[in-house]
């Protein structure tokens, strides 16, 4: 079974992300650490960039942050590395195309697998245009992760059919960032993806930010991933975030698990 797939197999998954570097890449580690220990079933880590177009005003600004640290996309490999160590459950990045093809799209994903990354997810690329990092992803026995929107539409069921790991549905429209109310059908989304493919499992993200909601989103798919809430936290508790956020990841993954 895929390893992205296999995180969905115990029940309801929960997704945490969080942005590399910010603070500082050591409390990253911790961070991926505890969000482990207490009950992240994938963890999505982001590799910050200078213009990310998904993002809203919270996860711009802690790019911001990891990148007036001198965060690079080598230090983050690094840091992976030394995490493969201690962590087991699997690790995505989500990035931007630019990023990819800067480093080099080939030496990127041969890096991504020699350090113990097991999926990409690159927001921004249509699906039309996935198949030049797909690929290359296969090659090197990563997973390629790909997204639906409420804007996705007619195109939900050929993208459910080629999808691997999992499906990332956009619960909102626009950017990323905390929403007091998820208006979008989500439910229709999801039963759009199962009836083209019933084994690929769904996760929910964008804009899920408290126990109830990622309970709400977590009824009507097979996971819920957040983002903007943890990065909240770090930016909040800086070095001393990795207890706060593990504290909200297993709140979280208490909302879900009796589902």
């Amino acid at each position: 079974m895929n390893k992205l797939t296999a995180a969905f197999k115990n029940g309801k998954a929960f997704i945490p992300f969080v942005t590399c570097g910010d603070p500082d890449l050591e409390t990253t580690k911790k961070i991926i650490i505890e969000m482990e220990k207490n009950g992240a079933d994938l963890i999505e880590l982001g590799i910050p960039f200078s213009d990310p177009t998904a993002e809203g005003p919270v996860i711009q600004a802690a790019n911001v942050r990891a990148l007036s640290k001198g965060t690079t996309t080598d230090k983050v490999f690094d840091m992976v590395k030394g995490l493969r160590k201690q962590v087991q459950v699997p690790l995505v990045f989500m990035t931007y195309a630019n990023v990819v093809y800067g480093y080099g799209t080939e030496r990127f994903i041969k890096k991504c697998k020699e350090v113990g990354i097991d999926g990409l997810i690159l927001p921004e690329v249509p699906f039309e245009e996935k198949e030049e990092f797909a690929s290359v992803c296969r090659d090197h026995g990563l997973t390629f992760v790909s997204l639906i929107a409420p804007t996705s539409e007619d195109r939900i069921s050929t993208i459910a059919r080629n999808a691997e790991g999992f499906v990332y549905c956009v619960s909102s429209l626009g950017v990323t960032g905390t929403r007091d109310k998820i208006t979008s059908d989500v439910d229709s989304m999801v039963k759009k993806v199962k009836e083209a493919n019933s084994e690929i499992p769904c996760a929910v993200g964008f804009g899920i930010a408290t126990p109830e909601q990622g309970r709400q989103m977590a009824s009507v798919s097979d996971g819920v991933i957040v983002g903007s809430a943890i990065v909240k936290i770090v930016e909040k508790y800086k070095k001393d975030s990795p207890e706060y956020v593990g504290r909200f990841v297993k709140e979280m993954k208490d909302a879900i698990r009796r589902l």
